[in-house]
């Protein structure tokens, strides 16, 4: 694939970036400095984003934190490897036990949601395999920037104001949130743009990780301080759990499109989403096609897609349907038959918003890695472990107490899991990480990004920055305020119903390395947050 790197278009911002030696991307100017940092002091492309992701847990904390989950997809050495970051339900957590205690549904903050953890073994996992350099190092500007403080950005400011508004504000007087309110609000206001917040307690934590090799969260200091917690509050998660877990480390899964096959993480992920859909649109020949035409078959393959995935995917260990299937060409045609002129319904579970940070890195020496890390949903539960700036994810609220649903809640079972990190090859060679972030959002905007890249030939910043769409449910989409409204009015013709969104941050945030034939790295950063790329 060939493009013009001065396509203006398209363009909201920006231009795409090319580097020699490395490149590093992220929602965060501080973020993408740490990796390049790193890169500067001989660490390659895995040491770069283990910087760059413990940066975000200090300047994006509603996004992320050191207890939330990580996936990665890396190319080292001619190989590319999947690691499967994401944590377990306790031992104690079980449908019966929570029905007993009154709950119809999973809840969305406190301790019951709580899942083991996985991003602190990712970091120590990722860097025992692939790194030049030890966590004491990599995690080091991370530690610096919670230590003497940084300036909040505009974007992150905002959302953090809005997340307090909408989700916190109301456990002011509730005991349980107490550190939260201590950590992340000024005299119990939220934090906004230009103001200085420093995170004394998480830096502890960092170098406590750091200097163990993450031992001190699953087996230390910081595992008894989290099970003291739990039994002090009512919670499940116990010093057992932490002792138990592991990553995993998992072959990508991948669909061939266009020629490049996209790789994604296997299911306990909704990797499989994107691919589902791209295995349903591949059977359509765009070019010189209108945009109604393109527009009207990707909304109709996703809702398919998520119909097939949310009623089969979890941990692959309890599904009962081959994933694999989902993958083969048999499927993507018989699905592509059943798409009509006009739009078609299903009934899949409505989406749901979350935090989430999705980032890259490449290195001099060709090794690339796709990286995200979140803590679910908007500051994950709400509960801070004292004195220790850990948030714990609430990654548990997508587990179903129905025994009939695919993702009905086990003990020491992982859940459905929305984050997603993409790769792209092509004839066995590395072409680059990519990854749009946000909840159920994820696989939609893996789909737009990569369509606008390989079918109209964008850019990467350019192919980041096309208006978006998003599934909501049934027939429902969001679209951007400044999508297409002729386009609109035509798919609305069809049967869709099509809303402009609101919210300016519904549409997912995303980065992109795509490298040339020559070796030269070309990289775009979402136009829609305070993203960055830093080059080396």
């Amino acid at each position: 694939m060939t493009f013009d790197p001065l396509n203006t278009f398209y363009q909201r911002s920006r231009f795409t970036v090319s580097a020699k030696n490395g490149m590093v991307c992220s929602a965060s100017a501080l973020a993408s400095s740490a990796g390049a940092e790193i890169l500067k002091k001989g660490g390659n492309a895995v040491d770069a984003a283990i910087a760059c992701s413990a940066v975000l847990l200090a300047v994006e904390p509603f996004s992320c934190s050191i207890g939330g989950d990580a996936f990665a997809i890396v190319w080292f050495r001619d190989k590319l490897y999947g690691l499967n970051g994401s944590g377990l339900s306790p031992e104690a957590c079980t449908a019966e036990k929570l029905q007993s205690l009154g709950h119809k549904e999973m809840p969305t903050r406190g301790w019951i949601p709580v899942m083991v953890p996985g991003l602190p073994k990712s970091w120590a996992a990722l860097a025992k395999r692939f790194g030049n350099l030890p966590l004491t190092e990599s995690l080091a500007p991370a530690i610096r920037c919670c230590e003497e403080g940084f300036a909040l950005s505009p974007v992150v400011g905002d959302l953090w104001k809005q997340f307090y508004e909408k989700n916190f504000k109301q456990y002011r007087n509730d005991p349980l949130f107490s550190e939260w309110f201590r950590v992340f609000t000024k005299d119990g206001e939220p934090y906004t743009f230009g103001d200085i917040v420093k995170m004394p307690d998480m830096a502890k934590s960092l170098r406590s990780i750091a200097e163990s090799d993450s031992d001190s969260f699953y087996h230390g200091e910081l595992a008894e301080r989290i099970d003291a917690q739990s039994r002090k509050e009512g919670g499940l998660l116990r010093k057992s759990d932490l002792e138990t877990y592991d990553v995993e480390w998992v072959e990508p899964i991948s669909v061939n499109y266009r020629g490049y096959d996209v790789c994604e993480i296997p299911p306990n992920g909704q990797g499989i989403v994107a691919l589902m859909a791209l295995n349903i649109l591949k059977n359509y020949d765009f070019r010189d096609k209108d945009p109604l035409y393109m527009t009207h078959r990707q909304l109709e393959a996703m809702k398919i897609a998520f119909a097939d995935a949310l009623a089969t995917v979890t941990d692959p260990r309890y599904m009962t349907t081959d994933y694999h299937l989902f993958l083969e060409d048999s499927y993507g045609r018989s699905r592509a038959s059943e798409i009509s002129e006009t739009a078609g319904s299903y009934s899949p579970q409505p989406p749901h918003k979350s935090g989430t940070v999705y980032l890259n890195a490449a290195d001099k020496d060709g090794n690339m890695i796709s990286f995200i890390t979140s803590n679910y949903m908007d500051f994950g539960s709400g509960i801070v472990i004292k004195d220790t700036g850990i948030t714990l994810q609430n990654r548990g609220h997508d587990f179903s107490l129905d025994p009939k649903a695919a993702n009905y809640l086990l003990p020491r079972k992982r859940s459905y899991h929305t984050i997603i990190p993409g790769f792209l090859m092509k004839d066995g060679k590395p072409i680059g990480p990519f990854g749009v972030m946000g909840a159920y959002m994820q696989p939609q905007g893996h789909v737009q990004v990569l369509m606008n890249l390989l079918d109209r030939g964008l850019p990467p910043q350019a192919a980041l920055d096309l208006p978006r769409w998003q599934w909501i449910k049934e027939k429902e989409f969001l679209v951007e305020p400044d999508f297409d409204r002729s386009l609109v009015d035509a798919l609305r013709q069809k049967g869709h119903t099509i809303r402009f969104a609101e919210d300016p941050y519904s549409f997912g945030r995303g980065q992109v390395i795509w490298r040339l034939e020559n070796g030269i790295y070309t990289g775009g950063t979402e136009s829609r947050s305070d993203g960055s790329i830093v080059v080396y």
